[in-house]
């Protein structure tokens, strides 16, 4: 089955450059006197006249995902040594909140992972996002709690 095409065709005629100068687009067929872009087979791409390009312009960005949780790690032992300080009190809830006043971590982040490198002497309650299984252990073992909130 055959389609007919029954729209009008364009009825502007096609400008003839480089035919005389009669014409009007004769000589250097209206691309001006020499120069690169005067050439054929140029193209200068993301060129912007010296300003900074757009590419350049905006942020790099690649694979770092820009709503991220920020998570602060904690070890047990960086814990332990602020107890030894007599910065962190045994008998009080260690949380993110009491952290970040403390400065023991960035004031951006948004969840707390504790980890079990090191050892720890002292009971304590911990309330955290995350927690490996090392640190749970060390924790239990001495009697202290942690309990991971629910995200």
């Amino acid at each position: 089955m055959i389609k007919l095409n029954n729209r009008k065709k364009n009825l502007k005629k096609k400008i003839r450059v480089g035919r005389g100068i009669g014409s009007g687009k004769g000589k250097t067929s209206g691309r001006g006197v020499k120069g690169q872009k005067s050439r054929s087979g140029v193209a200068i791409k993301s060129f912007e006249g010296g300003q900074m390009p757009l590419y350049r312009r905006l942020p790099k960005r690649g694979f770092n995902p820009i709503n991220k949780d920020k998570v602060a790690i904690l070890n047990l032992e960086n814990i332990q040594n602020h107890i030894d300080k007599k910065k962190i009190l045994t008998n009080s809830v260690i949380n993110t909140e009491s952290l970040k006043k403390l400065n023991l971590i960035n004031k951006n982040s948004k969840k707390l992972k504790i980890l079990g490198k090191g050892s720890i002497k002292s009971k304590i309650n911990i309330e955290a996002d995350l927690a490996s299984k090392a640190a749970i252990e060390k924790l239990e073992k001495i009697g202290g709690s942690i309990q991971l909130k629910k995200n």
